[in-house]
C-alpha cells in the first residue's frame, strides 16, 4: 500500500524551492532532484554557489550577537519551540526524506524524523545545565574559564540520511548560541529546506539557520574556504573530508569530520545463529545499506559459518524491494543511478579479482524496477585481499571471513585504516568486552549493531574521523570555545 501525499508536500513539490538565507526565500538557477524509487523528477531547487554562502555567512554574523546574548533558557525555549513545530511536521518530513532518499516510508517514521528531533530537545535542556563559567583553583589567582560561542558554524551534509544528519550537527550548535549555514546534498535537498521553512514559522530568528544547496565543487569549497566562519562540520566520505580539512586549516578554523566505515562484525560460535543472521541481514538493508557505520564485513567463527550463512541467504532472499512509499517496503533503491554504477562496480571488480558470490546481487530485472534506482542485495565470500572487503561500497553488500579465535578475529577487523564501527557477537559477555575493547574503531557495540542514544558518544577515529564526535555532552562542548580570565590577587 502507498502512502497518499500530504497536500502540503503535493504544495512543495510543485514549485521550485529556493534557498533560505536569512529567513528570505533566495531563487538562482535550478537543478532537478531525482526519485530514486521511479527516476522520476521529484522537484526542483535552487543551486547556490560561493556569492549566496557569502550572503548567508554575512547574515550569520548579524544574527549572531542577539541570539549568542540571549540566556540559555531564553534560546532553550525558541529551540523547545522549534522542536514542536518539526513533531507538528514530522509525517510530512517522513513523506519528503522517503521520496528524497528512496528509503521505506516506515524507517523515516520510526527513527529518522523522531530522532532527529529528539536531538533538539536533549542539546537543548543540556544548554541549560551546561558549566559556562568555571572556577580554577589555583594559588595566587582568582581564575576561570568562560565558555562562550564561535559565532557562525557551517555544516556539509551528505544524502543518506539528510534530516537525522542535519539536527545531530545543528542542534548542539545553536543551543551553544552560535548561528549556522548549511550546505546540504545536492541530491537529497527537500527536508533541510522544509525544515528552514518550519523554522520561520516556528519564530526562530531570522539569520539563525541559513541553507544554501549547491554542488560541492562551488558551494562545499566555498563554505570550506572561507575565513569567516568560526568552526566547520562535514559528514562524508575520505576524500571528500581531506579537501573539507585542507581548506579550512589554511585559515585555522576547527574542523570535525565524520566520514566512512567499514565496519565489522565478529559472531562467535555459542551465539543464536538464526537471531544474528536476522540482525545482520537487516543491517545492511537498512537504507539500502547506504549507512556509515553498518556491519559489511561479516567475520563468522568457522563452526557457524554455514549455518550463518544458509540462515542469512534464505532472509536476504527474502527481503522485500520496493519503492520507498509503499509500506510494504523493507529495501528499497539506492539514491541515484551515480550511487547504483557505483555499488555494480564494485561487485564486478570484487568477483572478476576472485570474490565468489554467495548471493550475487546486481540489477533487479522485474518491469516493476526498471526504472527506479534498484539493486538486489549480494553476499559475497573469498580473501581479505580482495576490494569488496577492504573498501566502502555503500550498498546493500557484505563479505564472509571465517575466523577461528580471538587473535585471528581481532586482526582481520583492524586490518584497514577506517576506525568508525564495529560489533561483537557472542553469550559470553566477558569475552565480547575484552574484543570489543581491542578492535581499533571509535563505537565497539556488543550483540547489536547501529546503536544510538542521546548521551551515548558516537565518532570514528582513522580514516572515519577527526575533530569529535556526536549525540553527546563533548559535542555541545564542541561548539563552545574556551577562554581563561584571571586575576592575579595581592
Amino acid at each position: 500500500m502507498e502512502t497518499a501525499l500530504h497536500p502540503n508536500i503535493r504544495d512543495f513539490l510543485v514549485k521550485p524551492q529556493p534557498n533560505v538565507i536569512g529567513g528570505q526565500p533566495r531563487m538562482t538557477v535550478t537543478e532537478q532532484v531525482m526519485n530514486p524509487s521511479d527516476g522520476s523528477v521529484l522537484a526542483e531547487v535552487a543551486m547556490g554557489g560561493a556569492e549566496e554562502i557569502d550572503l548567508a555567512v554575512a547574515v550569520g554574523e548579524r544574527a549572531f550577537p542577539s541570539w549568542s546574548a540571549l540566556r540559555p533558557e531564553d534560546r532553550a525555549q525558541l529551540l523547545h519551540r522549534f522542536a514542536d513545530a518539526l513533531e507538528k511536521h514530522s509525517d510530512e518530513l517522513a513523506q519528503l526524506e522517503s521520496l528524497d532518499v528512496g528509503k521505506p516510508i516506515t524507517a523515516a517514521e520510526e527513527f529518522d524524523i523522531p530522532f532527529g528531533i529528539e536531538s533538539f530537545r536533549y542539546f537543548t535542556e543540556l544548554s541549560k545545565q551546561a558549566h559556562y563559567n568555571v572556577p580554577l583553583h589555583l594559588k595566587g589567582l582568582d581564575a576561570r574559564t568562560w565558555r562562550a560561542p564561535y559565532g557562525v558554524c557551517g555544516f556539509i551534509f551528505p544524502w543518506n540520511f539528510p534530516f537525522t544528519l542535519l539536527c545531530w550537527g545543528i542542534a548542539p550548535a545553536l543551543a551553544a548560541g552560535n548561528t549556522v549555514v548549511v550546505k546540504p546534498s545536492e541530491v537529497t535537498p527537500l527536508t533541510t529546506l522544509y525544515t528552514a521553512k518550519i523554522a520561520e514559522e516556528a519564530g526562530l530568528p531570522a539569520g539563525v539557520l541559513n541553507v544554501v544547496v549547491g554542488n560541492g565543487s562551488e558551494a562545499g569549497v566555498a563554505l570550506s574556504s572561507t575565513p569567516r566562519i568560526k568552526r566547520i562540520s562535514f559528514t562524508g566520505s575520505p576524500e571528500v573530508g581531506r579537501t573539507v580539512a585542507e581548506l579550512s586549516g589554511r585559515n585555522l578554523v576547527p574542523c570535525k569530520l565524520e566520514l566512512g566505515g567499514k565496519g565489522a562484525a565478529v559472531v562467535f560460535d555459542d551465539v543464536d545463529v538464526d537471531a544474528v543472521a536476522i540482525q545482520l541481514a537487516a543491517a545492511i538493508t537498512l537504507n539500502c545499506g547506504q549507512v556509515c557505520c553498518t556491519a559489511t564485513r561479516w567475520i563468522i567463527h568457522e563452526k557457524v559459518y554455514d549455518r550463518f550463512v544458509d540462515k542469512v541467504t534464505s532472509v536476504l532472499e527474502r527481503t522485500i524491494i520496493g519503492p520507498g512509499l509503499s509500506r510494504d517496503t523493507q529495501m528499497g533503491p539506492l539514491v541515484s543511478e551515480a550511487q547504483r554504477k557505483r555499488v555494480l562496480g564494485y561487485l564486478e571488480r570484487g568477483k572478476h579479482n576472485g570474490a565468489r558470490p554467495i548471493i550475487d546481487g546486481g540489477v533487479l530485472s522485474q518491469p516493476s524496477y526498471k526504472e527506479g534506482f534498484y539493486v538486489a542485495p549480494a553476499l559475497l565470500e573469498g580473501q581479505d585481499s580482495n576490494i569488496c572487503c577492504r573498501e566502502e561500497i555503500f550498498g546493500p553488500c557484505a563479505y564472509l571471513l571465517r575466523f577461528d579465535d580471538d587473535a585471528s578475529a581481532i586482526a582481520k577487523v583492524n586490518q584497514l585504516p577506517y576506525g568508525l564501527a564495529n560489533s561483537v557477537w557472542s553469550s559470553n559477555l566477558d569475552r565480547a568486552n575484552r574484543v570489543a575493547e581491542r578492535l581499533l574503531a571509535g563505537n565497539s557495540w556488543i550483540n547489536a549493531h547501529n546503536l544510538f542514544a542521546y548521551g551515548l558518544p558516537y565518532g570514528g577515529i582513522n580514516l572515519s574521523g577527526m575533530g569529535g564526535g556526536v549525540n553527546s555532552p563533548d559535542t555541545f562542548y564542541d561548539y563552545l570555545r574556551s577562554q581563561t580570565i584571571a586575576r592575579q590577587l595581592t
